[in-house]
């Protein structure tokens, strides 16, 4: 018997067409087999698919899976962004609830209405994981095509996310400014081989000298270890540069929160920005926010 799911393309972090980052949604998805979404990832090639289906628990709203074109990942910022985007497009849609995904529970606002409405992720605090020692670093720095002399003294190259080797974890590299990032010539297999080897699967490249106003970084981020080489406009990695910045000192606090505004995609022809919010609670950090527009590209049916 056929079957037929909802498919949307949406490029989040923007409200323009064809710039930030693009993630499909498929809508209906209880009706596919895992084999088949992950054909799907595949046909429509973008770095992430989100395949929503409905809660299976009284403790969520409504279930989120993620595929790259090669395999299933635990949690996508911009691809929830687009989910809840698509889920948000009705007027009556909750203005709060709570996605379920393989890395847990998330909750979600939608922030103001119509085409300029934000959708908000609110996810747990990231660990700050180690220091790379001397030989990783000079071992990085020869894959990305930067010197020492690159690097913003400030920021050491450290690993931040989830448990070593998950799919949420990603080395952080702070470099001086707009020019390193744009002389980048990351070797992919080698940064492929380093992500095995370090335990972290994507390598952000940072500057907090953005030149771009109203932004406090400017970055690029390369994940070549699950199939997408360069990403244009990561939220879950500006989650993870949030608390890192914390760390260093970087961020304030004003109150219960500290914010601040974030642009990537720059060098790929896709302009993007995110909004971070840091969250407190008891005198310590107890989340962080992702906040971004996003903006239909089309809709479709497939029918299998």
């Amino acid at each position: 018997m056929a079957r037929s799911v909802r498919v949307f393309q949406i490029d989040t972090f923007t409200q323009q067409m064809f710039a930030g980052n693009p993630a499909s949604v498929v809508l209906d998805a209880e009706v596919l087999s895992d084999d088949e979404m992950l054909a799907i990832a595949r046909e429509l090639n973008n770095g992430y698919t989100a395949f929503v289906l409905p809660a299976d628990a009284s403790d969520h709203d409504v279930w989120v899976r993620f595929f790259t074109p090669r395999t299933e990942s635990s949690f996508v910022g911009h691809a929830t962004i687009a989910t809840q985007y698509v889920l948000s497009r009705h007027d009556t849609a909750p203005r709060r609830l709570k996605q379920r995904q393989k890395a847990g529970i998330f909750d979600i606002e939608i922030r103001g209405t119509g085409a300029a409405r934000r959708i908000a992720v609110r996810q747990p605090i990231p660990p700050i994981g180690r220091e790379l020692n001397d030989r990783e670093k000079l071992a990085v720095l020869d894959a990305l095509a930067l010197s020492s002399s690159d690097l913003d003294p400030r920021f050491d190259l450290r690993i931040v996310g989830g448990a070593a080797g998950g799919a949420r974890t990603r080395l952080l590299v702070g470099v001086r400014g707009p020019q390193q990032l744009k002389q980048l010539k990351p070797d992919m297999n080698r940064l492929n081989t380093l992500s095995a080897q370090l335990g972290a699967t994507g390598h952000f490249v940072f500057t907090l000298d953005s030149q771009i106003e109203g932004c406090l970084s400017l970055s690029r981020m390369f994940c070549p270890a699950i199939g997408v080489p360069e990403d244009p406009v990561s939220g879950n990695a500006h989650g993870l540069l949030g608390a890192y910045l914390l760390q260093h000192g970087i961020l304030q606090r004003e109150g219960e929160r500290a914010a601040f505004t974030a642009a990537q995609g720059h060098f790929q022809n896709r302009p993007g920005q995110i909004d971070v919010e840091l969250e407190f609670e008891d005198g310590g950090l107890s989340a962080v926010w992702i906040i971004g527009h996003a903006a239909q590209v089309f809709e479709t049916t497939v029918t299998l």
